[in-house]
């Protein structure tokens, strides 16, 4: 569902179900917080893009009682520490079996995997999606991805595709609710 797959009625209850189970967010970066792109600088430095937006609903829901986890399989020490000062402290760098090192997370932070979404835009992702209780990606993911999660964005990755998941959600627990709030 692209806020569409699953068009029809019994498609989209389904998938309002799955995300009724919610507690737990766990993104990828590049391509998913970011929008994929490195900017590399003459010493070999690589930047990334993230939105703003997506950081304000990361610190949201962390405010509001949700888990959130970042699982990359590249070195990001930039992205780290943007992650850090919006209040994650689950940030894993440098995985390359997504799934294998989630089914070690599950059991070492006692996670529900019926309570897991994750967003991936690639390939190495595919597993990872395939495997907790709903797997959703940005609109500019690949199409191996596209074919096998529960929902699709309406955004890209790096221009809101996170803050249009996290906020979908808390929207359907009835918790982004005073979204006047400041504090972060």
């Amino acid at each position: 569902m692209r806020g569409r797959k699953g068009s029809d009625l019994s498609g989209t209850q389904q998938i309002l179900k799955k995300l009724s189970y919610v507690a737990t967010f766990i993104f990828d970066v590049d391509g998913t917080l970011t929008d994929g792109g490195l900017w590399v600088t003459p010493d070999g430095n690589l930047i990334r893009r993230m939105d703003i937006r997506d950081g304000y609903a990361i610190n949201y829901a962390l405010r509001k009682g949700y888990q959130i986890i970042v699982i990359s399989g590249a070195r990001m020490e930039g992205v780290r520490e943007r992650l850090k000062r919006l209040g994650v402290t689950h940030i894993y760098s440098r995985i390359s079996d997504k799934l294998d090192f989630y089914k070690w997370l599950e059991k070492k932070l006692n996670l529900y995997n019926k309570a897991v979404l994750y967003m991936g835009d690639d390939i190495p992702d595919v597993p990872l999606l395939q495997y907790v209780g709903f797997g959703c990606c940005p609109s500019n993911a690949a199409p191996e991805v596209l074919n096998v999660v529960d929902w699709i964005t309406y955004s890209k990755g790096g221009y809101g595709a996170a803050r249009e998941v996290i906020e979908k959600v808390l929207r359907l627990h009835g918790r982004w609710n005073d979204v006047t709030s400041t504090l972060w």
